[in-house]
């Protein structure tokens, strides 16, 4: 895992890492939980879009059981996790929850980014 591609971020960094950081580079923001099967099903499909992307974009991953990053769930709504969304120019431009395949993940981030 590179540590410039995908990286950890909790409630008191959320701002600079993903909004602000996302005004450079579209961030995905992974929150997901260590209980969530679909969680753990979907971490190997999102590594890989971004390692695809090759730099293009990032993943933040926010384990929403640490701390007090369930506020950040909060923040946003969140009704289930895995919860995927998308942060560019400091806005959201999409989300999904639940597993997907990485053909789908791609095709999304097509959609949001084009």
């Amino acid at each position: 895992m590179s540590d410039d591609l995908i990286f950890n971020v909790d409630l008191p960094d959320f701002e600079q890492q993903v909004i602000e950081a996302s005004k450079q580079t579209p961030i995905m923001v992974d929150f997901w939980a260590d209980w969530c099967a679909p969680c753990h099903a979907i971490a190997p499909h999102i590594t890989k879009v971004v390692n695809d992307a090759a730099g293009e974009i990032r993943l933040a991953k926010v384990e929403v059981d640490e701390g007090e990053n369930m506020k950040l769930a909060g923040r946003y709504r969140l009704r289930g996790f895995p919860t995927i969304i998308l942060f560019h120019h400091g806005e959201e431009l999409g989300r999904f929850s639940g597993a997907r395949a990485t053909h789908w993940i791609h095709e999304w981030l097509d959609k949001h980014l084009s």
